[in-house]
């Protein structure tokens, strides 16, 4: 197993009682990284900071929220909507509980942990 610079920060935005978040957590710690953990329902990114992880993931803002969580209905909101990308970013900033998850950031390289696996592109 590949060990990350012990002077490596890894920030991880990260939901403890999501089982994929806890597994890319892991396997982080597992390679060694030193790793900043914002839980982001408790400290959600803003949504200029949403807006820079999307760039930086080539997405658009909806293809970052979770359209399945019951919250996201519950809103009205749908696929479809018309709504520009920064209102789908306020959004999330304002719910965090749609922020697909869990987002890990190194270097000012960004990766999304679905699956788990794909972190170990930016390390």
């Amino acid at each position: 197993m590949e060990k990350v610079p012990a002077m490596e920060k890894v920030t991880i935005y990260h939901n403890p009682r999501c089982s994929k978040s806890r597994q890319v957590l892991k396997l982080l710690q597992e390679r060694g990284c030193q790793v900043e953990i914002i839980e982001y329902l408790k400290s959600p990114p803003s949504a200029e900071e949403l807006a820079a992880f999307c760039r930086r993931l080539g997405l658009q803002p909806l293809e970052l929220m979770r359209c399945k969580e019951q919250l996201f209905s519950e809103m009205g909101l749908a696929e479809d909507d018309a709504r520009s990308n920064q209102d789908w970013l306020q959004i999330m900033a304002d719910n965090p509980i749609l922020i697909e998850r869990p987002i890990v950031v190194h270097d000012q390289q960004v990766a999304l942990g679905r699956p788990p696996e794909r972190v170990l592109k930016i390390l």
